[in-house]
Formats: C-alpha cells, structure tokens, sequence
C-alpha cells in the first residue's frame, strides 16, 4: 500500500504552519491527525493548515479537519485553512467537498500562507 500524503512543516509569523499536498483519505488521514496533534502538544496553538496542494479528500480527510479545528479551540488557539487562491471562487476539490458537506463556514479559509499569517486579515467568504 502507498501512502499518497506528504505533510511538511514550518513556522511563519508565529504561526506554525503544515503544508499538505496529496491524498486526504481513510489510509492517509492519520498522518494529518497525528502531526496536528504534535503541534498542539508542543505548544504551537496557532496554526495554519496550507490544502492548496491536496487533489483528493474524501469525508475522512474533512474528519480531521473538523477534529483539528475542535482540537485548536479547546486550547483557545486558531486555526486557518488555506486553499488556492481561487479556491472560493472556482473551488479546489477541498473547497468543494467542504462545501457539499456544509462544513466550508466552520473554518477561516486564505488563498494564501501569507494573507493567512497577518493579524487582522479577513478570510475568503464561504
């Protein structure tokens, strides 16, 4: 069996920040949960999770999203998604899948790391 996800990190403007690009599926989703969990456990309770290079996530894949989200909140952090920039116009397939389960407003969506990052900054409309 081939995993098809790559999560790497890093940390930008006090934000950590998780790249992930891929597959978010039932075999791949673990590897998202744990690296999250990780973070939260080293401290790093605001975070930035970068979807923009995820072609395929199924409801397993949005499990861990919300469960990440309930995650950062009980320890009063913050958590942003970021999907392409067009992402909320056109609609990656995170966007949409999001969408289609009516999950997308639970989240604070960027087009990119760098708006995401910046105090203040507004997320895309839903």
């Amino acid at each position: 069996m081939v995993v098809t996800i790559k999560v790497t990190g890093g940390e930008r403007g006090g934000w950590a920040v998780l790249r992930v690009s891929g597959e978010l599926d039932l075999v791949t989703s673990p590897v998202l949960r744990q690296r999250v969990h990780d973070e939260v456990a080293e401290g790093r309770h605001s975070l930035v999770l970068d979807l923009s290079e995820v072609h395929f996530c199924d409801s397993s894949g949005v499990g861990v999203l919300i469960a990440s989200r309930r995650l950062i909140r009980s320890c009063q952090g913050r958590l942003r998604l970021i999907l392409p920039a067009r992402g909320a116009v056109d609609g990656s397939h995170v966007n949409r899948v999001l969408g289609a389960l009516g999950v997308r407003r639970l989240f604070d969506v960027y087009g990119d790391v760098a708006e995401a990052v910046v105090e203040g900054a507004e997320p895309l409309s839903a």
